[in-house]
C-alpha cells in the first residue's frame, strides 16, 4: 500500500537511508532526481559552504 510518505523521518536522512534517497526524489520528479539534487546540494553550499555540518550524511 502506497502510503505518500518519505524517505526521511524524524532526524533526517542520515547514512542508512541516503541511498533511497535518489529514487524517492526521482519517483517525485519525473525521473529527474538529478535536478533535485544539485539544487539540494546548492542549498546545503549556502548555509554550509565549508561543509562542516555533518559531512557525509546525504551527498558525498
Amino acid at each position: 500500500m502506497r502510503l505518500n510518505g518519505t524517505v526521511s523521518a524524524e532526524h533526517g536522512i542520515g547514512t542508512q537511508k541516503k541511498e533511497l534517497l535518489k529514487g524517492a526524489i526521482g519517483s517525485r520528479n519525473n525521473g529527474r532526481s538529478d535536478l533535485v539534487i544539485e539544487l539540494m546540494k546548492n542549498i546545503r553550499r549556502a548555509f554550509d559552504p565549508y561543509g562542516i555540518f555533518n559531512p557525509g550524511k546525504i551527498f558525498d
